[in-house]
């Protein structure tokens, strides 16, 4: 134990400002890798320096990368958008303070008790996290989700809201105002609003790009209001915008307080001392045990339920991030890092047998929240709490690991609170960048994400071919590839069956399966779409 003692001492990186500790003691890494990647990570430094400055970092779209001037406006590269941060966040202020205390109110002439969010990947991702962790259930909004294309999904959320639907303000977030799933939320909220007697537009704000289509919808039809989603913010970057505040500032959470311990994190993680900068530690543990080449995935455990959605907000924060088939030389080099995870002591009745005895392919991030509750608690043995077990599980389960040559990081931070859930993400968004330099990716661009969406285009434009095809003979029985080959599809037969056993599973889309469902027996025919899509 004396000489786990000592590594221990060596490796817990303790930041008293921020009211955070890193333990990298149980990771495999030497004492020598801060000075073998010492010139690699001054790069790093320069680049990250380099973004915030201004440079474009996302030739894609030839833009620039800004979310950090969000917390601190004074570094961002001109006086425009110094200005335009400012009087974001206070419009922000203003309209959460007007909905709180009724000058903003539903047409009904009630206060507003509930708030939809609709949106997909960063812009709900998040706000959920935010919402999660903070909710005290004494907040003045209840909030629903809408973050899919889900039909039954949202069903079920509108079914939960009920006749509050007069009480509830829909929040549409979607920065190019053309993402498909945001869409199709939008136009379900408002038939289900309409139904109900109620103007979508009365009820209804967006988070947008200045002269997307969803800013001229939300001009045309004189929405409750528009607040910006600038393109120097990527989405699995946006909780510190708009994106995020707005949301919870309506449900009364400290904003200002997020926003600190993000812009307290940003300038501790903007230091060249490696040693004490806990970015660049996370970065060189998740280069080391990955293999430089993401041979390792990063398993999630915060032992808190208030953060079980942090894996989920990190999947995509890391993934979406460093997921790059090619790297900044054009070199084809596959890399990433997997995120997976739940929350402790959870996952110990869960995966944690694997993790321990299984493939040897991960690493853990633990995440410790040292404050049990805000009152006091009970005993369930004398002296001991159900917090003093929660905290047993994680020592535990983190030594039962390192036992067997698993690897871990320790996150402690004292509580949790808005504070330090921004120091949290600020922490993440700047190891992912700083990890991005050492393995010469770029993390601010997603073209694998645009792939899928062309892909689903084409497959939204054959549902309509085969559409007509059937139509075109009603009530005629034909095969996947007849009806294919009408279309001149002869090569995406295989879609055209999966595209046609949708249709034939939701009987108002006026398409029948006669027979078997295996491809080679199964015929269709046309029956003629009913209700609202006749």
């Amino acid at each position: 134990m004396s000489g786990n003692w000592q590594r221990f001492c060596n490796h817990l990186y303790v930041c008293d400002s921020v009211g955070l500790r890193l333990d990298t003691s149980r990771m495999r890494a030497g004492g020598d890798l801060l000075d073998r990647l010492d010139g690699p990570m001054h790069d790093a430094y320069d680049a990250m320096q380099q973004l915030e400055r201004g440079a474009i970092a996302n030739p894609d779209e030839n833009r620039m990368v800004g979310h950090y001037w969000l917390r601190a406006p004074d570094l961002a590269p001109d006086s425009e958008i110094r200005g335009e941060i400012a009087d974001c966040f206070a419009r922000i202020r203003s309209f959460a303070e007007d909905v709180q205390t009724g000058r903003i109110a539903s047409p009904t002439g009630e206060p507003f008790k509930n708030l939809l969010l609709i949106g997909i990947g960063g812009s709900a991702l998040g706000p959920q996290l935010v919402d999660d962790a903070l909710d005290s259930g004494a907040g003045p909004m209840r909030t629903w989700f809408m973050d899919n294309t889900d039909p039954d999904g949202i069903d079920r959320t509108l079914a939960q809201i009920g006749r509050d639907l007069g009480r509830t303000l829909a929040v549409v977030i979607s920065k190019s105002g053309g993402t498909k799933e945001t869409r199709n939320g939008m136009l379900e909220a408002t038939r289900a609003y309409t139904k109900a007697g109620l103007s979508f537009p009365r009820f209804a704000v967006a988070v947008t790009g200045e002269g997307s289509a969803l800013f001229e919808q939300a001009q045309r039809e004189e929405w409750l209001d528009t607040f910006p989603m600038w393109d120097w913010v990527g989405g699995r970057t946006s909780v510190t915008s708009a994106v995020g505040l707005l949301p919870a500032s309506l449900q009364g959470y400290d904003v200002t307080a997020l926003l600190d311990g993000a812009r307290e994190m940003d300038a501790v993680t903007r230091r060249r001392d490696t040693a004490q900068n806990p970015a660049a530690l996370l970065a060189l543990m998740w280069y080391d045990a990955a293999e430089k080449r993401g041979l390792r995935d990063m398993v999630v455990i915060p032992y808190k339920d208030r953060l079980v959605l942090f894996s989920r907000y990190l999947q995509q924060l890391v993934m979406e991030s460093l997921g790059k088939q090619k790297d900044l030389d054009g070199k084809t080099v596959n890399q990433g890092l997997t995120v997976y995870g739940n929350k402790g002591s959870t996952d110990q009745h869960a995966y944690v047998q694997q993790l321990r005895e299984g493939l040897h392919n991960f690493f853990v991030t633990f995440i410790e929240v040292l404050r049990d509750r805000s009152g006091s608690s009970i005993e369930v043995e004398p002296q001991v709490t159900s917090g003093d077990y929660l905290h047993g599980f994680l020592l535990g389960t983190r030594e039962a690991l390192y036992d067997n040559g698993r690897e871990s990081i320790t996150i402690t931070i004292d509580e949790v609170s808005a504070y330090s859930l921004g120091a949290l993400i600020a922490l993440f968004e700047r190891a992912v960048g700083f990890f991005a330099s050492l393995v010469n990716i770029n993390a601010y661009h997603q073209p694998g994400v645009e792939a899928g969406k062309k892909a689903a285009g084409r497959v939204i434009a054959l549902q309509a071919e085969v559409c007509k095809a059937l139509a075109a003979r009603p009530g005629e029985k034909m095969s996947a590839d007849q009806i294919a080959a009408a279309c001149g599809r002869e090569d995406e037969a295989e879609w055209v069956y999966m595209i046609l056993e949708h249709l034939a599973a939701n009987p108002d889309r006026g398409v029948e399966r006669v027979g078997s469902a295996h491809p080679a027996k199964a015929h269709y025919r046309w029956l003629g779409v009913t209700g609202p899509l006749a």
